[in-house]
């Protein structure tokens, strides 16, 4: 489940339209590390002689390394991942990213001027792209990679600030 906003925290009449994280593509470079750390780390603990002096050392040594690259490689992006959330409202879309800090943007629907998207091909096969908002505010234009459903992100997006702009944010 992405990171949202609690709903102590949504204005009066304001409802959530659509809660995400990132593409889960973000998480193959991190997986297939998982997977080659695990096994490189298995390999070099069972090729290590048994009658050797050091051995016992020397599988600390790859356990601790394998660890450390598992933290880095694997774990940390994941934290990432996980911690980055998006969420569309009827008044506002949020951004929050951050694993140990967090920092949070909220774009106002009747602040937003453009909404755009774009998809390379092997996006467009995995169903996710880059959304580009352009808003009236001190940020100007946020790209944000990787939007999974990224066509019905873009039209809920797009109904939201056309509801905005008309006034029918009130009447929902």
């Amino acid at each position: 489940m992405p990171m949202t906003i609690p709903d102590h925290h949504l204005t009066q009449g304001e409802r959530r339209v659509r809660s995400f994280n990132p593409h889960w593509k973000r998480l193959i470079v991190p997986f297939l590390a998982l997977i080659l750390i695990a096994a490189g780390a298995g390999a070099a603990i069972y090729f290590i002689p048994g009658d050797w002096a050091y051995s016992s050392y020397a599988r600390i040594a790859v356990g601790v390394i394998a660890v450390l690259l598992l933290t880095i490689w694997s774990f940390i992006p994941y934290l990432r991942w996980k911690n980055t959330g998006y969420v569309l409202t009827t008044h506002r879309f949020t951004i929050s990213t951050g694993v140990l800090n967090k920092s949070t943007d909220e774009i106002p629907m009747a602040k937003v001027n453009t909404v755009s998207s774009d998809q390379t091909f092997a996006e467009r096969l995995l169903g996710c792209g880059t959304l580009v908002v352009e808003s009236a505010g001190d940020r100007g234009q946020i790209v944000l990679r990787d939007i999974p459903k990224i066509q019905d992100v873009r039209v809920d997006l797009f109904r939201l600030v056309e509801d905005a702009s008309d006034g029918e944010l009130d009447n929902r």
